[in-house]
């Protein structure tokens, strides 16, 4: 699959195959894409824990609540989840990181010169502002650069995902045993899709002309017909929803998956949930 065509159907993919599983590699390959993604100084925070269904401890499966967000029923389903984190133990460690760039020659043109910059002026500043750079977001928006290039690859190899938050987290925690310096920033569903590679077609999305502006807000950027179109021949930009097949596909998939009939029904369960968790000790 091209690149444009696995943006394109870069949805979310809720309805997958539980009893087929997800070959290693193609996780695998996931990771590698995450892992290769941009960072700011070269921190690299951004870590995984794969849950492989067929292969986890039951502690693990029975920390997995079924009311544990909205569409829960995909975690009971996935033949596959990744718990991604954000470790903040990573950022103190920016010097290092950068003077590795540095030795890459991918920092700086000279090198000596270079070290010495870091040390005396650019270590410093970032060490100071950690608490800013913690608040600012940047961290969280790095982490999630990686998380798209790993969905990316799924997509481009034939697997259905879908990203989740757990607003419930401690007995996922606690079974997975993640560093309490640590933020579980969501779960990610993968396996194979139970439903058509369209999904149902291209979900509804605000206006181009409403969200991307030109030398300030307010005036749109221009978008030429002749870029759509093409975007179109790559299918990046495809058929809108519902495509006129799709609630007879939904009706299938929720019989044969047992799927509860509507969506965001466990939201009282999931309140439940955090509800618990707060009043633990």
């Amino acid at each position: 699959m091209e690149l444009r065509e696995a943006i394109g159907r870069r949805r979310s993919t809720r309805f997958l195959l539980p009893h087929r599983p997800v070959e290693r590699e193609k996780i695998q390959r996931m990771l590698e894409a995450a892992r290769l993604s941009s960072f700011w100084g070269n921190v690299q925070a951004l870590g995984a824990v794969v849950i492989e269904r067929a292969t986890a401890p039951r502690e693990v499966l029975e920390a997995l609540p079924r009311g544990s967000s909205i569409g829960g029923f995909q975690l009971q389903l996935a033949p596959v989840l990744i718990i991604w984190y954000l470790d903040w133990r990573a950022l103190p460690e920016q010097g290092t990181r950068l003077h590795e760039l540095v030795d890459a020659g991918a920092a700086g043109v000279e090198r000596e010169a270079s070290h010495r910059y870091l040390d005396e002026g650019l270590i410093p500043f970032f060490d100071a502002a950690l608490d800013a750079i913690k608040a600012s977001g940047i961290t969280e928006m790095d982490c999630g650069q990686g998380i798209a290039q790993a969905t990316l690859v799924a997509f481009e190899q034939g697997l259905g995902t879908c990203l989740l938050g757990i607003p419930a987290q401690k007995k996922i925690r606690h079974a997975l045993r993640l560093p309490e310096e640590s933020k579980v920033l969501v779960v990610q569903t993968v396996g194979y899709p139970a439903e058509s590679p369209e999904a149902g077609g291209q979900r509804p999305r605000l206006p181009f002309e409403k969200r991307y502006f030109l030398n300030g807000y307010g005036e749109p950027f221009p978008r030429d017909p002749k870029v759509v179109e093409g975007l179109k021949r790559d299918r990046m930009i495809q058929e809108p929803a519902p495509l006129p097949w799709r609630w007879a596909e939904l009706e299938y998939l929720g019989r044969a998956l047992q799927i509860p009939p509507i969506f965001g029904e466990e939201q009282a369960e999931v309140m439940q949930n955090v509800i618990e968790e707060m009043s633990e000790k």
